[in-house]
């Protein structure tokens, strides 16, 4: 694990603090739980991007070339 410097306003620190022992975990554990959230976050649209790409590229359905969704199709019920 690496260890890494914030520079943060002092009422931003102070907040984070309250909120930190209000929840009984550190504002480091809130970084790191955030920055991973982050992180996980951009590699689930990445798999999920991967799967859609795969699935249009598998799929027996074809809308044609110039097919284009309008609006009142859309709604169309």
């Amino acid at each position: 694990m690496k260890n890494i410097t914030l520079a943060v306003e002092e009422d931003v620190l102070e907040a984070a603090r309250v909120y930190a022992a209000e929840h009984k975990t550190t504002v480091n554990a809130l970084v790191r739980d955030y920055l991973s959230g982050l992180a996980q976050q951009k590699e689930r649209g990445r798999r999920a991007m991967a799967e859609l790409r795969k699935l249009s590229e598998t799929t027996e359905a074809r809308l044609g070339k110039d097919y284009r969704f309008d609006r009142e199709s859309l709604y169309d019920r």
